[in-house]
């Protein structure tokens, strides 16, 4: 089974950098105005909206379970400089747990995979799933569910 959030990034990002570019044009032409103050304000606001993508976090985010190969690929889809492209991939055999994790007021959940190791339990970094629809949320859910009760 495969879980991929790729057309609803796009749509994100397209809403980012049209917010963006227009916020850079209206300062643009208050600047051309003579309207600092404003332009100031304009910018403020582009600042104020690159942070609140930056918290709410979203990512590219792939999902797939083939016979008993669990492998997960994510990486930020709002984000200037280099993309940390990550991919996790194990044997559901070593999945030990997850957790659902409520942040951002309770309205993102971040999945946190551990798995067993010749040394214990070992974490892997938080994924964010702001991108990924709620109904794919428990789907991921119950295909981890399932994988642990084997």
């Amino acid at each position: 089974m495969i879980i991929d959030n790729t057309s609803r990034i796009k749509q994100i990002k397209r809403f980012f950098y049209l917010i963006s570019g227009m916020l850079v044009i209206s300062a643009i032409a208050l600047l051309y105005l003579d309207q600092i103050g404003r332009a100031l304000i304009a910018g403020g606001v582009l600042v104020v909206w690159f942070l609140i993508f930056q918290a709410i976090d979203f990512q590219y985010f792939y999902f797939a379970l083939e016979s008993d190969k669990l492998t997960v690929r994510f990486y930020p889809a709002v984000k200037f400089g280099r993309k940390d492209y990550q991919t996790i991939e194990f044997s559901t055999k070593v999945l030990h747990d997850f957790i659902m994790e409520k942040s951002l007021f309770g309205m993102v959940n971040d999945l946190t995979l551990l798995v067993k190791t010749k040394r214990g339990v070992a974490e892997y970094p938080s994924i964010s799933l702001a991108a990924v629809p709620r109904d794919d949320q428990e789907k991921i859910v119950n295909i981890l569910k399932q994988i642990l009760h084997r």
